[in-house]
């Protein structure tokens, strides 16, 4: 499929496969809220480390059928069987770091929740409360990281989170709405605020 809808709406230049587009239409840079998504989000973002977000896309009912759902207080309650069983499951990626910092990450997660009140109110913080919003004119000026996402990451190390690097965590940003990084002429970008 290619960039152009049915209504030859213009969007941003990564979003062409058909799974890509509707991603891109319905879910990517809408502010998210809600701590399981959040939790998912910051899951699959370091799940896709080295691999194509469309890899990931593909595989994403698959890991919140087998996560639980992505329920914090499931996921870290995995022991070294429940590990052992994704890490069989050709419908996620079998890293074993990835999978295993999926557990601590859950971890960290919930402490997080303890000390804010939420995982929202303490991502959030990161962008002052509300999106920023970018000018980009194509994908190519768009940056890989920020001094934000290198804050952000710092911070999340900090606090035991793995798979939390500056690029991963733009990643999420950019996912979860804290950046408006659609292309000024795509059609979404006046759309997300």
């Amino acid at each position: 499929m290619s960039g152009k809808g049915a209504d030859s709406s213009r969007r941003c230049g990564w979003a062409e496969s058909e799974l890509a587009v509707a991603y891109h239409d319905h879910e990517w840079g809408v502010p998210v809220h809600d701590d399981r998504l959040l939790f998912e989000f910051l899951i699959l973002e370091g799940a896709q480390a080295g691999l194509s977000w469309e890899t990931i896309l593909k595989k994403r009912d698959r890991y919140r059928e087998v996560f639980d759902g992505f329920d914090p207080c499931k996921v870290a309650r995995y022991d070294p069987r429940k590990i052992k069983n994704l890490l069989g499951d050709p419908g996620i990626v079998r890293n074993r770091l990835k999978v295993a910092s999926a557990v601590s990450n859950a971890v960290a997660f919930l402490a997080v929740q303890g000390e804010f009140g939420s995982f929202d109110a303490y991502i959030w913080r990161f962008v002052e409360g509300g999106p920023i919003k970018n000018k980009w004119r194509s994908l190519k000026d768009i940056p890989a990281k920020t001094a934000v996402s290198d804050a952000m990451s710092k911070d999340l190390k900090k606090r035991g989170f793995r798979f939390v690097g500056s690029t991963i965590c733009y990643a999420f940003m950019q996912a979860v709405g804290m950046v408006n990084d659609h292309e000024v002429g795509c059609f979404r970008y006046g759309q997300v605020v």
